[in-house]
């Protein structure tokens, strides 16, 4: 019941802040598509979950939750394959857009170094081949296909308003998508309230913004993948 309750004040809060959004701006907004991506988020929260622990686990030998994660990245898969949303133009191709990677390519790196010398600073504990092998694959294919991609696109497509800013178009939808990605992790409902842990969202809403650009710039979901797993697992390799 919690964790239905969370997603309800999560679209809630979606839903109000697009709303206001478009009525500041109503010439560009297409309502069916916000109401599309929350949605999208409501299919996206009952894979990870396996239907609120309706369906058997049946990876339960591992910690992590590698079956909520399959679920939700076939989920997001069948949904970028539909006709009006499509692989590649959600950015699931390995082409990338002509002349980004020059400038691209460097900001991954840096990225990769900051979380490189963290890891290198500060250990952490032995990690299991289990441990490795998820950070290494679900985390950035999962989350960077849905908020990435098809999320993405869908509230792009809400909000058809853009500002041009270090060489791509900034839209509404690429704000949203990243405040979305970090009340994944640091919005919830328990113990009969609502909270928000403000550094859990920081750490995650504005790594995600990178994460956006390197979308928008190369058109590809690729590097966006690369960063995310590098970020997730490169403490247990080193």
């Amino acid at each position: 019941m919690n964790a239905l309750i969370g997603l309800f004040g999560t679209l809630s809060l979606l839903l109000l802040a697009g709303g206001l959004i478009g009525i500041l701006d109503r010439r560009r907004f297409a309502p069916r598509w916000l109401l599309l991506a929350a949605l999208l988020v409501a299919i996206n929260d009952a894979l990870l979950t396996r239907f609120y622990g309706t369906m058997p686990n049946l990876l339960a030998g591992s910690d992590w939750n590698w079956q909520g994660k399959l679920l939700a990245l076939a989920g997001s898969l069948a949904i970028a394959a539909l006709p009006i949303f499509g692989w590649r133009r959600v950015g699931l191709t390995l082409a990338q857009a002509p002349g980004s990677l020059r400038s691209a390519v460097p900001v991954l790196v840096l990225y990769c170094a900051f979380f490189l010398a963290i890891a290198l600073a500060f250990p952490s504990e032995p990690a299991s081949g289990d441990d490795i092998a998820f950070q290494l694959t679900m985390p950035g294919l999962e989350e960077e296909i849905f908020y990435r991609g098809i999320l993405l696109f869908a509230l792009d497509r809400a909000f058809a308003g853009r500002v041009r800013f270090l060489g791509v178009e900034w839209g509404w939808g690429a704000v949203l998508s990243c405040l979305l990605f970090g009340m994944t992790h640091a919005f919830g409902f328990s113990d009969g309230h609502f909270s928000l842990d403000p550094l859990v969202m920081a750490l995650t809403a504005l790594p995600a913004f990178i994460a956006v650009w390197l979308r928008l710039r190369t058109g590809s979901l690729l590097l966006p993948i690369v960063m995310h797993n590098f970020g997730n697992a490169v403490s247990m390799v080193v």
